[in-house]
């Protein structure tokens, strides 16, 4: 084999590995995380299983797309040079998923509890005047009145 398919082979071993181990730690990790967000264990779990596989299907996509190099790699050190930044762009492209999701979760999280909250999100500034005279109570079905009284 040439130095060129000896590069392929090593690109698909890394960023095959790194694709798995990043996926199960974000997993492991991210459960706590996702029971957080959507306060109940199974949709936790479900959505935690989803993103695994977009994650997967995302990254490794990327990986098989981004393996062709057109040029022809001549020594070992251009292999090296070439399987690096082939590397460093699947690093970049998995941190970027990861904080695309961290963002997009927290997110929903912060919008999730302001929805929760059961004090006003700004103090109160004033309170309205009282009327001096509390209105006559009405008889059943009189309609009220069309202005009301003013001080």
């Amino acid at each position: 084999m040439d130095i060129k398919v000896w590069m392929y082979v090593v690109y698909l071993a890394v960023s095959v590995g790194l694709t798995i181990w990043v996926a199960r730690a974000l997993s492991r990790n991210g459960q706590v995380f996702l029971e957080e967000v959507f306060s109940d264990e199974r949709l936790a779990r479900a959505v935690n299983s989803l993103l695994v596989v977009g994650f997967y299907l995302l990254n490794l996509g990327y990986v098989t797309v981004a393996m062709k190099h057109d040029d022809p790699v001549l020594s070992t050190s251009q292999a090296m040079e070439e399987l690096s930044l082939k590397i460093g762009l699947v690093l970049l492209v998995l941190g970027a998923l990861h904080f695309f999701n961290v963002f997009a979760l927290g997110r929903y999280r912060r919008n999730r509890l302001r929805q929760l909250a059961t004090h006003p999100p700004v103090a109160p500034i004033g309170r309205l005047p009282m009327p001096a005279t509390p209105y006559a109570p009405q008889p059943a079905g009189a309609h009220p009145p069309t202005n009301p009284p003013t001080r």
